[in-house]
């Protein structure tokens, strides 16, 4: 037997997650279908949805903090991050390039943006281990001892929400099917 994940609305979640669901509901104008189902267990969908917060109010740019989102994704093969961080950069002209080759796994056009990639993905494949040549091109890119923090906190947010996708296979919603993405073979 294997484990289901039916995704919860705010009348039949556990009283601990409904206020996150609403509140969801109301931001997206759309109740997302990984927290629907992440509200079978509220203190992870409570630490998740503050960890988002947390990482919002870095010193990383919004670009920056999409790189590492979307890195972490694409390592870990989450079609529904992919997708919708896809989908939130739509509107930004200048994100076009990079959201293409994050989507590919390709280096990025942008000399800071893959140092900080590149950083990104060593963390995650090296489970922490990062070579010394990435580690000096990160900081030779301007990157500082907070940023690198900063980098480990959006990798730490961004598995437990690629893992939360996978574990309760999250149906992708309708505003971001336009977007969808399946891993590159290698």
């Amino acid at each position: 037997m294997s484990l289901s994940f039916p995704s919860l609305t705010p009348a039949s979640a556990p009283v601990a997650a409904r206020g996150m669901l609403t509140a969801s509901e109301q931001r997206f104008g759309f109740l997302p279908s990984p927290v629907a189902r992440g509200a079978h267990a509220p203190a992870v969908l409570e630490h998740l949805l503050k960890s988002f917060a947390a990482y919002d109010r870095t010193s990383l740019t919004p670009l920056e903090r999409e790189v590492i989102a979307m890195t972490v994704a694409f390592e870990h093969g989450c079609h529904y991050c992919m997708a919708m961080h896809t989908a939130l950069q739509a509107g930004e002209p200048s994100a076009q390039e990079v959201v293409a080759a994050l989507r590919a796994g390709a280096p990025l056009p942008v000399a800071r943006l893959e140092a900080l990639r590149a950083y990104a993905r060593a963390l995650v494949i090296g489970r922490g281990h990062v070579p010394a040549s990435i580690a000096e091109a990160f900081a030779a890119a301007g990157f500082t001892e907070q940023h690198a923090l900063e980098v480990v906190l959006g990798i730490a947010t961004y598995t437990l929400s690629t893992f939360l996708n996978i574990v309760t296979d999250a149906p992708l919603d309708a505003p971001f099917r336009a977007f969808a993405w399946e891993r590159p073979a290698d």
